[in-house]
């Protein structure tokens, strides 16, 4: 029977009576494994009281129901970072039944010293030896029964990517939840003098505090009060057991000449290291793994920068070659055969001219005009997830490690930087990876200024009206436009509001692999789902809302006398040297503040209100437009095929006159120049961020401060740019 077949998925509110936790190092294959296991998706959340991701699944399995819990990866149990607080506080509070304790087999020593701390938990542990295949493909032998004899733990070899060896992982699990005292994992013995002073402190603790002992493991909380682990003291009501401590670590420190929490440490790594060196046997001559040869030129000093800008054009030019052609497509239909048929059905229940107006010029030339973009922007975030799946996008962090110590950060704070290409949100979450305060609130500060997938459609737009032929570089220039300004921002805030020394880079670069096809599809959904609740929800709402804006006072013949209008003509003339001082692009870039992708539904709902016009002879039938929607979305998946594999460039962003795309770009290419469209983009790029971005950096920081300095310098620094650009273009007679 294969794993989908033997799981059901359930309600993931649904209680569970066995729980079992899954633990692992990052980049070990854990959250793999458990979309594996569980046959569904996480149910994604967050852990109470923190920003950090909690990820659930529950499922039946021979008829017995389990719930899963996706720990946060972490090194170990160490209480340093917001991510162990939570898998250990998980662990130590909650009981589950077993642990998962996910093993990368090709990085053995390091992932066991989380193993020896998970042991200590004295909860019943079974160990998924992942991505096995790698390590037998790299001549190593790892005899799993000593391993199993030595640790006392069932060990169970797996391939996550593959689904192999989750069958009997699951058989082990629910074997050692059964009968957990049959189970318990080996003690470990830390040497004489450690096993003393926890045994005697243990013995002190207990005689006082006696309602313990059924709350925490007692060798556990020893070795956590020799440690001197605050936030375990304060928990159990241990304040004021520092005297007691300290006489019985005296020992261990005179002997030792160490702090206790050193020898501890030293103590597990031992453990670690003595176990992988017993059971793990290499090939007598190493091979030169692919990881290495291919690290040899990605990460060269002098060419890893070029080769990270180069696979970042290749991505935009792999974009747009797959996509344009659908997104032209899905243009098509939205202002042909979506529009008509939206007419006839309100026509039908006798709709009057005002409701028509509002769901053909506001709803469908709206949100149309945005959705027209999901497939670019669904094709952008697919090849994003590939790269940060392959592995390189830890070495981009790396290779960008010099230029973020110039404004005083290192390469971990490029990761969310790195996020904010797919969303500026979850990037600005991301940053609680980050234990220090100033690196949090700098690498925040400068996550806007790299391009979200909220601006591609005011870029699409541009590109294909002013820069068809050379679409990929042009693109490709605002995003490296944005990393420039951001390390020149970051130079700056570093020699003013955040002086200081830069911290050192210490960071893991997995092995390069092939993402899984699954993986890629779920982590591609989960990134392009926003963009569309966002469609469904709030840029839905703010169509509505700008129909109205544009047509009050009812019976305004003018939209530029409209309440919107007025607005815009307001404030254009603060635009008038940017380039696009009318009152029509001051109204889009408004809108703009609630999401960037607004600015294109404004101006579609501006320059291309959906009147249509009298058709010159019969419309097309129901089935004539079914059938016109499937031959041209087979054209579109040829075109795409062909862009993929051409040789001359980019052909697919060109601004053929079709139902679909004539209208909006064709007035933008009439209303701009090449020289005012580029510096529209970069301002979009530059100003001030989402509202969704604004309560991101107040829920991450608990105050509007950072959000209100983001908003200061993002909106002088946009129209500082795009002033340069124009000016600059025109007094050099370029574009104009």
């Amino acid at each position: 029977m294969t794993l989908q077949n033997s799981v059901r998925p359930l309600p993931a509110t649904e209680p569970a009576p066995l729980r079992i936790a899954v633990a692992g190092n990052p980049n070990s294959g854990k959250s793999t494994l458990i979309n594996s296991l569980a046959g569904t998706r996480l149910h994604v959340g967050n852990w109470p009281g923190v920003t950090v991701e909690k990820r659930e699944a529950s499922f039946e399995r021979r008829g017995e129901r389990i719930a899963l819990v996706d720990l946060p990866g972490t090194y170990s149990l160490s209480p340093y970072t917001q991510e162990e607080v939570v898998a250990r506080d998980y662990l130590v509070e909650e009981r589950p039944d077993v642990i998962i304790d996910v093993v990368d087999a090709t990085n053995l020593e390091r992932n066991l010293y989380l193993t020896v701390q998970l042991l200590e938990l004295e909860i019943p542990v079974v160990v998924a030896l992942n991505i096995h295949d790698e390590a037998e493909r790299m001549g190593y032998r790892i005899d799993v029964t000593a391993m199993e004899r030595a640790l006392g733990v069932r060990i169970v070899p797996t391939v996550a990517t593959k689904g192999s060896g989750l069958e009997a992982l699951l058989d082990a699990a629910t074997a050692a939840a059964g009968d957990p005292s049959r189970h318990r994992p080996r003690r470990l013995h830390y040497g004489g003098d450690i096993e003393a002073a926890a045994e005697a402190l243990m013995t002190e603790v207990l005689r006082g505090h006696p309602d313990l002992a059924g709350k925490y493991p007692g060798r556990w909380l020893a070795f956590k009060l020799l440690e001197g682990d605050r936030r375990v003291i304060d928990e159990a009501g241990l304040q004021g057991i520092e005297p007691l401590v300290a006489r019985a670590a005296e020992h261990l420190i005179s002997a030792h000449g160490e702090d206790v929490e050193s020898l501890m440490a030293d103590a597990r790594y031992a453990r670690a290291t003595g176990l992988t060196r017993e059971v793990l046997t290499k090939p007598d001559v190493r091979k030169i793994e692919l990881t290495e040869k291919i690290d040899r030129i990605a990460l060269n000093r002098f060419l890893g920068i070029p080769l990270f800008l180069a696979a970042m054009w290749l991505v935009f030019k792999l974009t747009f070659d797959v996509s344009a052609p659908f997104a032209d497509w899905l243009g098509t239909v939205t202002a042909g055969p979506f529009t008509r048929w939206t007419r006839v059905l309100v026509g039908l229940v006798r709709g009057p001219d005002w409701l028509i107006s509002l769901v053909t010029e506001g709803v469908i030339a709206g949100v149309g005009s945005v959705l027209v973009f999901v497939p670019v922007i669904f094709a952008m975030m697919f090849f994003i997830t590939f790269l940060e799946g392959s592995g390189y996008m830890a070495r981009a962090a790396f290779v960008m490690d010099r230029a973020m110590h110039s404004m005083g950060l290192h390469g971990k704070s490029f990761i969310p930087m790195l996020l904010g290409f797919g969303c500026n949100v979850p990037a600005i979450y991301a940053t609680r990876t980050l234990e220090n305060p100033r690196d949090k609130a700098l690498t925040a500060l400068l996550i806007p200024l790299m391009s979200c997938g909220a601006r591609l459609p005011v870029y699409i737009l541009f590109v294909a009206a002013f820069f068809p032929s050379r679409s990929g570089t042009v693109l490709w220039s605002l995003y490296v436009l944005g990393i420039v300004l951001a390390v020149l921002m970051g130079i700056l805030f570093k020699r003013t509001l955040f002086r200081g020394d830069s911290p050192m880079f210490i960071m893991e670069l997995p092995p390069y692999r092939m993402p899984s096809g699954k993986s890629l599809a779920i982590h591609t959904w989960e990134k392009g789902k926003h963009f569309l609740i966002k469609a469904g929800t709030y840029i839905l709402a703010v169509s509505v809302l700008v129909w109205f804006l544009l047509n009050l006072p009812w019976g305004v013949e003018q939209k530029k006398d409209s309440y919107m209008g007025t607005v815009g003509q307001a404030i254009a003339p603060v635009f008038k040297p940017l380039g696009f001082g009318t009152w029509e692009a001051a109204s889009s870039l408004v809108a703009g503040v609630i999401a960037k992708e607004i600015v294109v539904g404004t101006m579609g709902e501006i320059y291309v209100p959906g009147k249509a016009e009298a058709p010159a002879g019969p419309a097309p039938s129901l089935s004539e437009d079914l059938r016109e929607i499937g031959t041209s979305f087979a054209e579109a998946g040829k075109n795409a095929f062909t862009n993929v594999f051409s040789t001359a460039g980019i052909k697919s962003l060109q601004a053929e006159e079709d139902e679909g795309t004539t209208g909006l770009r064709s007035v933008v290419s009439k209303t701009f120049t090449p020289l005012s469209a580029y510096a529209f983009m970069a301002f979009v790029l530059l100003y001030m961020p989402c509202i969704v971005a604004a309560a991101a950096f107040k829920h991450e920081f608990g105050t509007w401060k950072w959000f209100g300095v983001a908003f200061i310098y993002q909106t002088i620094l946009a129209w500082s740019v795009a002033l340069l650009i124009y000016q600059g273009g025109t007094i050099l007679g370029i574009g104009g």
